[in-house]
């Protein structure tokens, strides 16, 4: 729904729970806090400018090349931080973001043209979703002992 929040969440993550796996990769930058932060402010203003009259549609080639980029990142990291391929990764990613652009978005639009309510309310509604199933999925990722590893 949003192609800075996976980012920004597995930012946060791996920035106080770094992996060995992506030790020497291209990836492990997303283990620093600066990017953890800077990619927390990116993610607001999105929310933020995803509101705006003038933001295109999240299918439009802008945004949907965003979201491809993003998904395959999140992918690509996520299973080389877990020494898994992060090719395959990130071709996971970019076809989940895919997938959840399209779906998403003919949510909230089949929902606010049904309901009559504004596709920026609706918009807010994802926003929540986002939010709160981001935080449960780091509440929910507990370090094991042997994964753990400073910097």
């Amino acid at each position: 729904m949003r192609s800075m929040s996976a980012p920004a969440f597995l930012s946060h993550y791996l920035s106080r729970q770094p992996h060995a796996g992506l030790n020497g990769s291209p990836l492990r930058f997303l283990q620093k806090p600066g990017t953890a932060t800077v990619l927390k402010v990116l993610a607001a203003g999105e929310l933020v400018a995803d509101k705006l009259p003038t933001t295109p549609d999240r299918i439009a080639l802008p945004g949907m090349t965003g979201r491809l980029l993003s998904g395959g990142l999140v992918g690509a990291a996520w299973y080389k931080s877990r020494h898994g391929s992060a090719l395959g990764g990130g071709l996971l990613g970019a076809a989940v973001a895919f997938a959840s652009t399209i779906v998403s978005y003919a949510l909230r639009t089949g929902i606010s043209e049904k309901s009559g309510v504004p596709s920026a309310l609706v918009g807010a509604g994802e926003d929540a979703l986002v939010l709160g199933g981001g935080a449960a999925l780091l509440r929910a990722q507990r370090p094991a002992a042997s994964e753990w590893h400073p910097m």
